[in-house]
């Protein structure tokens, strides 16, 4: 079964349709690219997958259970929105950290808030309190930052305040982990350590969106690429077809002007 069935998504911002029948369905622990040029649709897709857009139309269902449907408003309950929310993480273009605490405690903070609705929370606060920490420190200590977690995120590189962010994203446990360009805000020299985190996340079978403009990344780590252009899916596949043996004109023409860029 699917992890993810995404059927007929629509979404337009007034009279600009962004997305027109997005459909595809990935499974679990396959990882799954998106590209395309800016305006594509890419980002619009991860956030109505996050909920942080609602969808005019379409399906989303994770594990065979259904998050949205248009035609059925009992899944459009504003109420629902946090817990659907959960089954994705995703890490921003941009940090997106909050300043005033450290690597730490942003990583730590979401799990500990949602940790007061427990039931158990007042009687077991500090076991559930340790818990949470050791978890987030696991998680730091995974990619890298087992010695900045005290850091502020003033204190750390782009590439490190990144890897905080993936962290963060993992700490809440979700079905899918999405990542929207993470390497876009960074310096070319620091690109590289996101990545290589990432790849590791690949080995321990996590199951991944990412939409990126590093085309030998997705080549090499992406089950499956999607290439999107003007709000539709214009082709998608195994990455050896997609990178070296398009078969859609405008799936070549991008190709063609990223290989253009790379070389100038």
């Amino acid at each position: 079964m699917a992890i993810l069935e995404v059927q007929n998504i629509r979404k337009s911002f007034g009279n600009t349709e962004v997305l027109r029948d997005i459909s595809f369905s990935m499974k679990k622990g396959q990882v799954v690219s998106i590209i395309g040029s800016s305006g594509s649709g890419k980002t619009t897709l991860l956030r109505c997958l996050n909920f942080l857009e609602r969808p005019d139309g379409g399906r989303i269902a994770v594990n065979g259970e259904t998050l949205f449907d248009a035609a059925d408003p009992a899944t459009q309950r504003e109420r629902e929105v946090r817990r659907k929310r959960l089954r994705f993480g995703l890490v921003f273009q941009s940090f997106n950290l909050f300043p005033q605490y450290t690597a730490l405690k942003n990583v730590m903070l979401a799990c500990e808030l949602l940790s007061r609705e427990r039931p158990d929370y007042r009687a077991n606060r500090r076991a559930i309190q340790a818990q949470i920490e050791a978890e987030a420190k696991s998680l730091l200590d995974k990619v890298g930052l087992a010695n900045r977690m005290q850091n502020y995120p003033w204190q750390l590189s782009g590439g490190q305040q990144q890897r905080v962010a993936i962290a963060r994203a993992l700490a809440l446990k979700p079905d899918i982990l999405c990542f929207d360009e993470p390497t876009s805000a960074l310096d070319p020299e620091l690109t590289g350590e996101v990545l290589r985190v990432i790849r590791s996340l690949k080995s321990d079978d996590r199951t991944m969106i990412i939409v990126t403009h590093e085309m030998a990344f997705a080549r090499d780590v992406s089950d499956h690429i999607i290439f999107m252009d003007g709000g539709v899916i214009v082709e998608q596949g195994n990455p050896y077809n997609i990178i070296n043996n398009p078969r859609e004109e405008r799936t070549i023409q991008f190709l063609s002007r990223y290989q253009t860029q790379q070389e100038s």
